[in-house]
């Protein structure tokens, strides 16, 4: 049997008494702080002080103004004019109700039909502007410009489009009874909800002048796009393309792991981007290794509204000598974001670095000091501009021609 020589417990005994006088010490200065000298007051008290100094004020407006006020409400309007004096135009709170829209607008997932609707109502309703492949609308039989007027017996008439899309979204495997005008019928359709993937990735094959070049739509950095991309990827080389055009216009970015895994199907070996941050360490993340088409002749075409992901993506391309970039300047945002959940369902979406290509170029104006702002971006090696509202055939034309020039 083991037993604990005296000498060793009242060591024990004395280190234990010491604890509890430094507690008590603590909480006799945590109530007299001004007895403390200045650097130590900030370190015990600093951040206790000014939470009391938040909730006092807002337990005296609660309990003094002159009428009722809601002190989330309050807090919620606080802490976005908080974030919003940073000066950075990436960086928000988001109140409970906006957080959940953000991570539906950021799932690539979303419970539905499975379509796309117009920004805004028609006379009567909401109008279709897409149905996604393989949903249950489109198994349902519901077709580009139909009108959903009637959800589950109310009509959509007068409503907003947001209000008219809750209506419409549910639960998987829940039903929702639909009103659809086509053409002047009436027609009733009733679907069962699912989880609906968004697809961001489409391909084709184009011809130009008897030569074969596989055309790769990319439209979000999304959970899963890279591997999207990848079968789209896979689909074109499979139809024997001798050259590759991945059009990134007016894409706005996304996930850094998916830039990376996007940047890694043409490129086999080499760093992709680069990371840094005050309270981050720098990272550096190499290519994946695992290239589908790491040597045909390649164009990214771009434009003003090509950003962050996006970018790192076309740098890494062009730095690394794997394609040639068409179109304008992109944006120039060279700073990323950390989606921080906060307790009662908020959460703050916040700059806390900036990347860098693998030539060590940032692409934000002058970094963070002094606030953030849309940087120079990346030129192209050909210029060609293209209406960023209504992207043109000219833009693709050029790009074709470039990149069959450089297949032999």
């Amino acid at each position: 049997m083991f037993t604990q020589p005296p000498r060793s417990i009242l060591r024990r005994w004395l280190a234990g008494f010491g604890v509890l006088i430094v507690l008590l010490v603590g909480v006799w200065f945590g109530g007299h702080p001004s007895w403390l000298p200045p650097a130590v007051r900030s370190v015990f008290v600093s951040k206790t002080a000014d939470e009391r100094l938040v909730q006092t004020a807002l337990d005296l407006i609660s309990k003094e103004y002159y009428r009722p006020v809601n002190t989330a409400n309050l807090l919620d309007k606080g802490l976005v004019a908080a974030v919003a004096s940073l000066n950075d135009p990436y960086s928000h709170y988001y109140p409970p109700d906006l957080y959940r829209s953000f991570q539906q607008m950021t799932n690539p997932q979303v419970a539905g039909i499975g379509v796309e609707v117009a920004a805004q109502p028609v006379d009567n309703g909401i109008q279709i502007v897409e149905v996604i492949a393989g949903s249950p609308a489109a198994r349902a039989g519901l077709q580009h410009d139909d009108v959903i007027t009637g959800v589950n017996g109310m009509s959509l008439a007068g409503k907003s489009v947001s209000a008219g899309s809750r209506l419409i979204r549910g639960a998987p495997g829940t039903r929702v009874r639909l009103i659809i005008s086509r053409h002047g019928k009436r027609l009733a359709v009733t679907i069962t909800r699912a989880n609906v993937t968004v697809p961001v990735a489409a391909s084709k094959l184009l011809h130009f002048r008897g030569k074969r070049i596989g055309y790769l739509s990319f439209t979000q950095f999304t959970q899963g796009s890279a591997l999207q991309l990848r079968h789209q990827l896979q689909r074109v080389l499979s139809e024997h393309a001798q050259g590759l055009i991945l059009d990134l216009r007016n894409n706005p970015g996304g996930l850094l792991e998916q830039a990376v895994g996007v940047a890694s199907l043409f490129i086999r070996r080499g760093v992709i981007v680069t990371t840094r941050g005050r309270s981050q360490p720098t990272t550096v993340y190499p290519a994946l290794g695992d290239a589908l088409a790491p040597k045909l002749p390649m164009v990214v075409l771009v434009d003003r509204g090509t950003a962050s992901s996006a970018e790192i993506v076309t740098g890494a391309l062009k730095d690394h000598g794997r394609a040639k970039v068409v179109g304008t300047h992109t944006y120039g945002k060279g700073v990323f974001q950390e989606l921080l959940p906060l307790p009662g369902g908020s959460a703050l979406d916040i700059t806390v670095g900036e990347y860098f290509t693998p030539n060590g170029h940032n692409l934000a104006a002058g970094g963070v000091k002094g606030g953030v702002k849309e940087g120079r971006g990346i030129a192209p090696n050909v210029y060609v501009y293209d209406n960023p509202n209504a992207p043109s055939a000219h833009a693709l034309k050029v790009a074709e021609r470039t990149v069959a020039a450089e297949i032999r």
